[in-house]
């Protein structure tokens, strides 16, 4: 079994030959503007698991699928070719879901700034209900702190 360090560099190796590899070596008119962003591999380096984001909609993405999915050999051949390591290890590629969420989180923050606008807007002229401290009693100002200590 591997370290974790070494599964990172090959992780980080298999992402630039995969990317250089769809540039240059892939002609499938499938394969649109497509982003590895990451890849992964297991600690015994036998399975790598390879990110990518496609610039385009739904069926962009959907064929941009299918062509990885048949040029999965070609690809692992080129990995096999530029790494050192005494096995090959599978590919698998997996549609990276960060920018939806990014979208996504970026909407909420959003929603939150305005919300907290409309707060500070309605908070421009309010008073309290019951004064600044609503807990402070006047028996309370009266007596004395030593008289509290003492009891």
């Amino acid at each position: 079994m591997a370290d974790a360090a070494r599964a990172a560099r090959l992780a980080d190796r298999i992402k630039v030959i995969v990317a250089q590899a769809l540039e240059r070596r892939i002609k499938d008119p499938r394969v649109g503007f497509v982003t590895v962003t990451d890849a992964r591999v297991t600690n015994d380096l036998q399975h790598a698991t390879v990110y990518y984001t496609v610039y385009g909609d739904e069926t962009q993405r959907q064929e941009t699928a299918r062509a990885l999915e048949s040029a999965k050999g070609i690809l692992r051949s080129e990995v096999g070719k530029n790494i050192t390591a005494r096995l090959t290890p599978t590919l698998t590629f997996v549609t990276d879901e960060i920018p939806a969420d990014a979208a996504r989180l970026e909407s909420l923050l959003r929603t939150a700034r305005e919300k907290d606008a409309q707060v500070a807007e309605q908070a421009q002229g309010a008073q309290y209900a019951a004064g600044e401290d609503a807990y402070r009693t006047s028996d309370a100002d009266d007596e004395a702190p030593e008289s509290r200590s003492q009891d």
